[in-house]
């Protein structure tokens, strides 16, 4: 037996196998992925990326560490080399980058689940990503800050700012709610507040 394959066991005898929980997660994978992609067929694939780089490289998942966070690191980070690869590339053979800039049609009422999207597309990365990572998908700040890289503070601010500016975006006079019944739209522009585990 190798050593590889005898640290494996070790770990699936003292804690459960974490391949076994991988299935559970993939709700919130998907999520972050298409926050990240903005598109459901890149969004499947990313997710797809990360399981099979999880699975290949189940020996260096920590037991008794935070598995969600570990996968999604492998997501931010797997996301982040296909985009520094695909940087100079402009490929739009089937038309989504040029539906993206057409503009949308006025409307009667607001429809705000539209209104924030558009509005939370508008971020810059780093804010959207702080914003999904501790508003939407639960992560402590300390978890947040250990995925992405950077410190505490870093994230906090990205966070702050990124609601600061989605308030703008969306019109929003100080200490006005925005009304939505999504959950994770709520935690987004919640200060502090995460909600979904």
């Amino acid at each position: 037996m190798t050593d590889r394959k005898a640290a494996q066991t070790a770990r699936s005898d003292a804690h459960g196998d974490p391949r076994d929980e991988l299935v559970e997660h993939l709700p919130a994978l998907r999520a972050f992925a298409l926050s990240l992609t903005r598109e459901g067929a890149s969004a499947d694939d990313l997710v797809q990326d990360t399981i099979v780089k999880a699975w290949t490289h189940i020996d260096k998942f920590q037991p008794g560490t935070n598995l969600r966070a570990w996968l999604f690191t492998i997501l931010r980070n797997t996301f982040y080399s296909a985009r520094r690869k695909t940087r100079r590339e402009v490929s739009d053979t089937d038309g989504i980058h040029a539906a993206r800039q057409a503009t949308r049609p006025e409307h009667d009422g607001r429809l705000a689940l539209n209104d924030f999207r558009a509005a939370f597309d508008k971020l810059p990365d780093e804010q959207r990503e702080a914003l999904i990572l501790v508003g939407a998908s639960g992560f402590s700040y300390e978890e947040a800050a250990a995925m992405t890289g950077v410190a505490v503070g870093t994230v906090k601010s990205r966070a702050n700012r990124g609601r600061r500016r989605l308030a703008e975006l969306l019109h929003l006079e100080e200490g006005e709610e925005f009304e939505m019944t999504d959950r994770a739209t709520l935690a987004v522009m919640a200060q502090n507040t995460p909600i979904l585990r």
